[in-house]
Formats: structure tokens, C-alpha cells, sequence
């Protein structure tokens, strides 16, 4: 298949309400992701998506996402699980060449709905048939089947917790290991969306430097509640937070199938 031809999508002019609401949502989603280490960037994107076009809101998501997973990933470094990231970044770059030949942009509907089914998805895999992180190979397989996730869904963080749940990796290390892990799928999936002539188009270029300045303030802030938080409390938590998001994207996706 051949690269979408180039957009005719043209960004909307941003008004101060609309300016403010993505700096309140960057820094409440990075709080969010800062404690679970999933959940935030799924805030994130949906509001990202109803200000911008697929690619665009892509583009943007990873950037922001980047700062946010690549600060956390610099807090918790020294509990960074690094063989596991090894072969997690094998995975994704294999996808990634995968993806890139298919040269696939996901409409908005396809995307809420993407993104509001798999917490119910996740949810009806037996637990006994969920991977494990820690087992050989499931890295590797974790980051190729993420990768494919993320670039069309748009988030793969959900889908990458499910390899952590069964294993014995305490919370600390399950967010370090994970934000550095999802750092470099957000570099890759930034690559992939700008990769398409004129399908992502970001302006102004300049409100990127306060998008980081606020995605680093949350992240920061998370610490303090997770210092505090048992590792039974972070996994109950993170599941109610994911299926409430869920709901509202899969009704999100259905008003905007029926509306056409």
C-alpha cells in the first residue's frame, strides 16, 4: 500500500479555553500515569482527539508522552528492569517496519472504540492464560504485539500492564520498567504518524516547550502518592480506572459510528 496522499486537514485556530484545557489534562493525565504508569495517556488522547485529526492528535500525544514516560523513566531509573527492555524494544522495532509497509491512519471512531474495548478485552483473558512478563521470550512478544496496538489504538499501556500482572515485580519497578519501555514506543509512534507527507500538522510549534514544563510538574507530583501506596492498592485501582475510561470511549466511538 502507498503513503496517504497529503492531508487537507487544517489545524484548528486554538482559543485560551481550549489552550487551557490541554494544560489541565497534561498535567492530571501525567499524575495519573505517573502513579499507574498506564490510564493518563488514555485521558490524554481523547481530549487531544477532539481539538485534532488522528494523525495530528498522534503526533502531539507522543511527544507530550514522551516528556512525561521519559521523566519518570529518568525518577525511577534505578529500579529499571533493562533486560527487559532490551527485547521489548526488539519487538516494537520489528512492528514497527510491520506497520510502516502497511502505512495504515485509523479514523477517530476506530480509535475510541479501539481504545474503550480493550480494558474488556484484557478483562475476558482467563488469568491462568495471561503472559508473563518475566517468562522467556514474552518481552520480545510484548513489544511487537504492543507496537502494533499503539499505532492503532494509539496506547498500548494497557495492553503492556497485562504482561506485568502475573509476575512478582513490585510496583516501582513495574512503572520504571514500563516508562522507559513506553518512552521508546512513543518515539516510534511520534515516527510513524509524521512519517505520512502532511498528515500530522502541529502549530504553534512553540506550546510543545509548556506541554513538557506541565507532563514533567505531574509526573513529579505522582511520586508522592505512590511513595504511599501498597502494591495491592496500585493494581485495584489502575483496573476501576481503566474500565471507567473504557466506558466512556466506547460511547464516545458509538455516538460517533451513529452520527456518521
Amino acid at each position: 500500500m502507498t503513503a496517504p496522499a497529503r492531508s487537507l486537514y487544517k489545524p484548528p485556530r486554538m482559543t485560551l479555553a481550549a489552550y487551557a484545557l490541554i494544560g489541565v489534562t497534561i498535567v492530571g493525565s501525567s499524575f495519573v500515569s505517573g502513579i499507574f504508569g498506564m490510564a493518563g495517556g488514555m485521558i490524554l488522547l481523547g481530549v487531544l482527539l477532539t481539538l485534532y485529526d488522528v494523525a495530528t492528535a498522534m503526533v502531539l500525544f507522543s511527544i507530550i508522552q514522551f516528556a512525561a514516560n521519559g521523566w519518570r523513566a529518568v525518577m525511577w531509573r534505578a529500579h529499571v528492569r533493562w533486560p527487559i527492555f532490551w527485547w521489548y524494544a526488539l519487538g516494537a522495532l520489528a512492528a514497527f517496519g510491520a506497520m510502516r509497509l502497511v502505512a495504515f491512519i485509523p479514523d477517530k471512531a476506530t480509535v475510541y472504540l479501539a481504545l474503550g474495548a480493550m480494558p474488556f478485552l484484557v478483562e475476558l483473558l482467563p488469568k491462568s492464560a495471561r503472559p508473563n512478563i518475566e517468562w522467556r521470550g514474552m518481552p520480545f512478544l510484548a513489544g511487537l504485539i504492543t507496537t502494533v496496538v499503539q499505532l492503532l489504538s494509539g496506547v498500548g499501556g494497557l495492553f503492556l500492564d497485562m504482561f506485568f500482572q502475573k509476575s512478582m515485580i513490585d510496583r516501582k519497578t513495574t512503572v520504571a520498567t514500563k516508562a522507559v519501555s513506553q518512552t521508546f514506543s512513543h518515539v516510534l509512534r511520534a515516527t510513524y504518524f509524521a512519517s505520512f507527507a502532511g498528515a500530522a500538522q502541529i502549530d504553534p510549534w512553540w506550546a510543545l516547550a509548556p506541554a513538557f514544563l506541565l507532563s514533567i510538574a505531574g509526573t513529579s507530583l505522582a511520586v508522592l502518592v505512590l511513595e504511599r501506596m501498597t502494591d495491592h492498592g496500585f493494581r485495584a485501582w489502575t483496573r476501576w480506572i481503566i474500565l471507567a475510561i473504557g466506558v466512556v470511549y466506547l460511547a464516545r466511538g458509538s455516538a460517533l459510528v451513529l452520527g456518521g
